[in-house]
């Protein structure tokens, strides 16, 4: 007995250019290329994932082997089209086949002519994956390949793809889709399917899905199987997601200073099994949309407060794990940048008074207290305030000896390797480890036998990898086995070292090897280690009878 049953995003896979949702530039291009006989030998589709690359590679590949197109569509009369498996044309995932052998066998391949087609043509996946000696083999074949050859690679990681491999193919930038175009393919979808959904739930799928139009059919799909009916609750109860009314509901609050609102909203999310992750973004979503109005409207005091709480929701990403509720910390970000009202201020005061005993001696004594307290709290402020103002000078000048002594024996041979030696280290590292979370977008852009040099486009991600230097370079060791010192840089300081290298190269500059600055953060250490010393000398004789010299 077969199964025919197919899902959803199997079942719609674009057949016809015309079927391709949301790609109107790069399929008109690709049609007038066909029409006029302007066919390239190589071309690369790039763009997120689910967004019609490799669909859109088969179907170029169909046309341009079509007996009879018109007007760049296939005749679907020809041999050519009617043949399911052509075997003129390859697919290959360069994901599972990614060694150098595996291109030699297509290099061999790509001598024979094709079977009846007009061209033999090989469509690469994810050609990212494809290793960098494996890059370099098909390097000769891509710049003179045989007439009758044509190469498509889909790829959703175009910076790691050679400039030396994009130079010979003609790009197409694929975009995620909008919310519209998603919405309405959506629904027509569920009409073909008889499938019983509400508006707000097709909303929502949207929302999940990222402008991914195979990721919004796999989750229509997965709802459709075990529910009648599709509402709004069905989507954020399987997907541990939360509404958007709800999100505005914690912006406006936030905005407003309405304390007890939010708080109320927190103690309904915190019953529910919500992915926290998708929380954040949903709101910082919002609050960057209000942050756009309120700076086109001139109120810096709402912009700026709405600024800062993104940054801090965009920092605490990185730092959270599982002994941490989430939640708990996003709420305090936000009432930390609420003002409560002064009536609501009057009323906790009158309620805390009458509390208190209010017999003079002992308001006096408690005056004494939280006048000593409040010594206490502004000397541990002053303290805190001058470690934290020694440490971002200690990281400064740091920055600026292990540039210069990277750049004092950089070699291009140690940064192709130190890119792999990066590449294993974001592979193997936990996916739960804080450090993951930072290193994940950056990128090895100098190298050293001792240090490399990593960008990141985000500032606060910077800040954070350089505040977190020791964990990182000892998880590095740990996995990759070799000992490097790293430093970070966002892509626009990276573009300034990089002017003043060219400039003192010029000028025959020669980089002298600097000596790394002392750490202020090891003195305090050391300082702690003595601390705990006479802590366990006290516990064990009586304080006022020890002398420690």
């Amino acid at each position: 007995m077969t199964n025919d049953y197919k899902v959803l995003y199997r079942k719609y896979r674009p057949t016809t250019f015309d079927e391709i949702v949301g790609q109107k530039y790069s399929i008109t291009m690709l049609k007038n290329a066909v029409k006029n006989n302007k066919i390239s030998h190589a071309y690369i589709f790039t763009g997120p994932r689910g967004t019609g690359k490799t669909s859109t590679a088969k179907i170029f590949a169909r046309t341009i082997n079509c007996e009879n197109a018109k007007d760049g569509v296939p005749c679907g009369t020809c041999r050519s089209c009617l043949d399911t498996n052509n075997s003129d044309i390859i697919e290959i995932d360069a994901a599972s086949n990614n060694g150098v052998d595996d291109i030699r066998e297509l290099i061999n391949n790509v001598k024979i002519a094709p079977a009846y087609s007009k061209y033999k043509i090989y469509i690469i996946d994810e050609v990212h994956e494809l290793s960098e000696r494996a890059f370099n083999a098909l390097l000769l074949t891509l710049e003179e390949p045989p007439s009758h050859i044509v190469f498509i690679f889909a790829t959703t990681n175009i910076e790691s793809v050679p400039i030396t491999i994009l130079s010979r193919c003609q790009r197409y930038d694929f975009k995620k889709l909008s919310d519209d175009e998603l919405n309405e393919h959506l629904r027509n979808i569920a009409n073909k399917e008889n499938i019983d959904i509400t508006d707000e739930a097709i909303e929502e799928i949207t929302y999940l899905s990222d402008g991914g139009c195979r990721d919004a059919l796999s989750i229509l799909n997965q709802l459709y199987t075990s529910n009648e009916h599709i509402d709004l609750d069905t989507v954020l109860n399987n997907y541990g997601s939360v509404s958007l009314v709800q999100i505005k509901n914690i912006v406006e609050s936030f905005i407003n200073n309405q304390y007890d609102q939010i708080k109320d909203i927190f103690n309904h999310i915190d019953k529910s099994s919500i992915d926290y992750k998708v929380f954040i973004k949903k709101l910082v979503d919002q609050l960057f949309i209000k942050a756009l109005q309120y700076k086109s409207d001139k109120n810096d005091t709402l912009y700026l407060k709405i600024k800062d709480t993104i940054f801090e929701l965009n920092d605490i990403i990185a730092k959270i794990n599982i002994n941490v509720d989430p939640f708990m910390l996003i709420f305090l970000i936000l009432i930390k940048n609420v003002d409560i009202p002064e009536e609501g201020l009057k009323q906790e005061k009158k309620e805390s008074k009458e509390k208190v005993d209010n017999s003079p001696i002992k308001e006096a004594k408690a005056k004494q207290i939280e006048n000593k307290v409040s010594k206490l709290d502004n000397l541990s402020e002053t303290k805190n305030n001058i470690q934290v103002e020694q440490q971002s000078n200690y990281i400064e000048e740091l920055k600026k000896v292990r540039i210069n002594n990277c750049f004092a024996k950089a070699d291009k041979s140690l940064l192709l390797a130190s890119k792999e030696d990066w590449k294993i280290f974001n592979e193997k590292i936990s996916s739960t480890d804080m450090v993951k979370s930072i290193i994940i977008d950056a990128d090895v852009v100098l190298s050293s036998p001792d240090i490399n040099i990593v960008v990141d486009l985000q500032e606060s991600i910077v800040n954070m990898f350089n505040e977190n230097l020791t964990i990182i370079e000892e998880k590095y060791a740990e996995i990759v086995r070799k000992n490097k010192h790293f430093i970070a840089l966002t892509n626009d300081e990276w573009e300034l070292y990089k002017k003043d290298y060219v400039k003192k190269l010029k000028e025959k500059y020669k980089y002298q090897i600097l000596e790394e600055p002392i750490n202020i953060e090891n003195k305090v250490n050391k300082k702690v280690e003595k601390n705990d010393d006479y802590e366990k000398i006290i516990s064990i004789f009586d304080k006022e009878k020890v002398e420690i010299k």
